[in-house]
């Protein structure tokens, strides 16, 4: 993989991946405020040209230290995020009960943002 810089865009809801200036990566969250705050992602798109390089696992490993910094859960509701996070119970903790059932009814009453 070439040198990749991993920005979050919170104001657009994307957690970036850049290479030579160009975003080849991105996870798409919300920030869920209740019942808890946490941050929820939705989608994680790795353009095809650089596929198959990590970029979406280190976009996920990110994601979840940027909620460990910020004292936030992660409540994925992207399927490529919640994969990453069974298999790595480690760095991914899981999160409170609810969280995820308030993550989806969140988007549900917020149709054409994802």
């Amino acid at each position: 993989m070439s040198d990749i810089e991993i920005r979050d865009d919170r104001e657009a809801g994307r957690l970036e991946a850049v290479a030579e200036g160009e975003v080849v990566g991105r996870i798409e969250y919300f920030v869920l405020e209740a019942p808890g705050r946490a941050l929820v992602p939705v989608h994680t798109i790795v353009e095809p040209a650089h596929e198959g390089q990590g970029i979406a696992g280190s976009l996920a490993r990110e994601l979840y230290a940027t909620a460990e910094r910020e004292g936030v859960a992660v409540a994925p509701l992207c399927p490529y995020v919640i994969k990453w996070a069974e298999r790595h119970p480690d760095e991914a903790p899981a999160p409170a009960p609810g969280m995820r059932q308030a993550a989806k009814a969140w988007l549900a009453a917020h149709p054409g943002r994802f």
